[in-house]
């Protein structure tokens, strides 16, 4: 059954050809469509099938259009109009798309005027100068685009938020360096701490913005420089693309807001302003209730706000709304209601529960491992590697004799420690059926219990419901460990229902986990928010194979934020004597 991955990547492909076509509005509605689908935390093909098609109204941007292509989709495999676009313009949309400045519309061009269907096509109508003949290009496009095609043969993912935010903080260190700069963030995707990032893109208020492009440009990480120009310039820095603007100090609230998006949710805000004659954009908040043409530009009316971020919110009479919220899930009205969460924050953490050593698939000893944790800061912790079932990665899980030699030699290590309290835990295996394989005598003598999927991963939706339920139901388990057992950019994992799971799991005192590896990001944000409102509670917790991978906790905060979690809601906030009353 067709997963929301499936589903969204149907309707961003619409939007694409579309595009390609000169087709006006659609694209964005469909792109619109395909985030929230993306995002929405229950399987969407399953409700269908089960005959629930008035489940598809509760999809923010799904009118009755899209929708019946969604039922159509889970019907029958396919979408008539989009297999009739595809064939009007068989192209690899994807692959081409890929390719510094070939947007869906080039694409259209070069496939009407040259018949460019794929990357090779397009190499070879650069390599032979074909390209520039097209009305509308010219010798520079096509050697900027010939330049890039080898880029994008080897790039064809979103970076993980892992991978491209520690880039990003490294942008803004050097910035914040130059003299010219007087204030720098980033924005976008980035910003919000998506799970995955297309661009870093950096943001700069400066009156000098000659000079900060200059040293931009200069910065020693950069592999190639893209394009520039008297307000922005974007380079490349490995793998990955970095955009910088540039705005003058007193537009820089307004633009940060701005340009952090998510479009959605500025969209929304636009609204809620036009609705008290305020016009909100990239330039600043202006007051409109004497304009007679609020369109006629763009700095039209008295400016009252844009110096800062949070004056452009109380403008409206609006708090700050922290940017992991920003995705048009109910924020701005929980602003204007007063009701927008007193957010997790990483210093709100106190412990980790689950991690590896050498005895499984880890790295390094107990002792290196909770000398990490202890030099963290932590009050607790627990190390919780692999007990044997399907899926461990190289059959290095532990029996159940293994299992308790390894809590004798985690309770030696935890004896020389006065303030960190060390769990013996293990991570089993949640089989196909929902059960794991550990002995009676190995669950009482463990503190924590994480158990997780990591086989029969492609089990439709009905199934992945019975089998996480049934384990959330046994009163061994205390964590169910990366819900849906998905890999980012490499798998889609199981298609779960987290409201479902999340009041299942209130109803057991059996906590949801946010596996805070980069790759994982499971349970995501829109899924612990369906999961929170349920009653649900919460775990953060690292997976660490090694000490170094402690610090993964900062995604998994920042996941939870997005969730819209508050310190209550994660239960390692809890002291102690909470958390074992907990586990007990």
């Amino acid at each position: 059954m067709a997963t929301n991955a499936e589903l969204a990547a149907r309707f961003e492909e619409f939007a694409n050809l579309l595009e390609a076509d000169d087709v006006e509005y659609k694209p964005r509605a469909y792109r619109r469509a395909a985030e929230n689908i993306l995002a929405h935390p229950v399987p969407i093909a399953e409700q269908v099938a089960a005959g629930n098609e008035d489940a598809i109204e509760n999809i923010e941007g799904v009118g009755d259009a899209i929708g019946s292509k969604i039922i159509e989709y889970v019907d029958t495999g396919t979408i008539e109009e989009l297999e009739e676009l595809r064939e009007a313009l068989p192209v690899d949309m994807a692959a081409l798309t890929r390719v510094e400045g070939v947007g869906p519309k080039t694409v259209g061009k070069l496939y009407r005027e040259l018949g460019v269907e794929t990357l090779d096509d397009l190499e070879e109508a650069a390599e032979a100068a074909r390209i520039q003949e097209i009305k509308g290009f010219g010798p520079k496009t096509e050697q900027n685009i010939r330049e890039n095609i080898e880029f994008a043969r080897t790039v064809g993912e979103r970076q993980l938020l892992g991978q491209a935010r520690p880039l990003a903080d490294d942008v803004l260190a050097y910035l914040e360096g130059v003299d010219a700069v007087e204030r720098c963030e980033v924005a976008g995707s980035i910003r919000r701490w998506r799970e995955t990032i297309g661009d870093v893109d950096v943001l700069v208020g400066t009156d000098s913005g000659d000079t900060v492009i200059e040293a931009f440009l200069e910065w020693d990480s950069v592999d190639d420089e893209i394009e520039s120009g008297p307000s922005k310039a974007s380079v490349r820095v490995g793998e990955v693309r970095v955009d910088l603007r540039v705005v003058v100090p007193s537009e820089f609230g307004s633009a940060l807001q701005y340009f952090t998006g998510s479009r959605d949710h500025n969209v929304g805000l636009r609204n809620y302003a036009i609705e008290r004659d305020m016009k909100l954009n990239e330039y600043g908040a202006f007051d409109v209730s004497d304009v007679e043409d609020p369109d006629s530009g763009q700095r039209v009316g008295e400016r009252v706000a844009g110096d800062t971020e949070e004056g452009m919110y109380e403008s409206l009479g609006l708090p700050w709304i922290p940017p992991e919220l920003r995705e048009d899930r109910g924020e701005i009205d929980a602003a204007a209601t007063g009701d927008l969460p007193t957010l997790l924050t990483r210093e709100d953490i106190r412990g980790d529960l689950h991690t590896h050593t050498d005895w499984s698939d880890g790295n390094n000893t107990i002792q290196e491992m909770v000398d990490a944790a202890a030099t963290a800061g932590y009050d607790y912790y627990a190390i919780a590697d692999h007990a044997e079932g399907p899926g461990v990665v190289g059959g290095m899980g532990l029996s159940d004799e293994e299992i308790l030699e390894q809590v004798e030699a985690v309770r030696d290590v935890a004896e020389t420690y006065d303030t960190l309290t060390v769990f013996t835990g293990i991570e089993a295996n949640i089989d196909a059926k929902g059960e794991i394989d550990l002995g009676d005598d190995v669950i009482d003598a463990l503190d924590v219990i994480v158990a997780s999927p990591h086989s029969a991963l492609d089990q439709g939706p009905g199934a992945a419901a019975r089998r996480l339920h049934r384990a959330i139901e046994n009163p061994a388990i205390d964590i169910i460990g990366h819900p849906s057992g998905r890999l980012l950019n490499d798998r889609e994992g199981l298609a779960i229902d987290a409201g479902s799971l999340g009041a299942a799991a209130a109803e057991h005192d059996t906590a949801l986990e946010i596996n805070a590896n980069p790759r994982r990001l499971d349970l995501w944000g829109s899924a612990v928010q369906a999961a929170l409102e349920e009653g649900a509670t919460i775990a953060i917790n690292t997976d660490a194979h090694r000490p170094a991978s402690l610090e993964y906790m900062r995604w998994g905060v920042h996941t939870a934020r997005r969730g819209w979690a508050e310190p209550a809601d994660v239960i390692n906030t809890w002291d102690v004597a909470e958390l074992e009353s907990f586990l007990h």
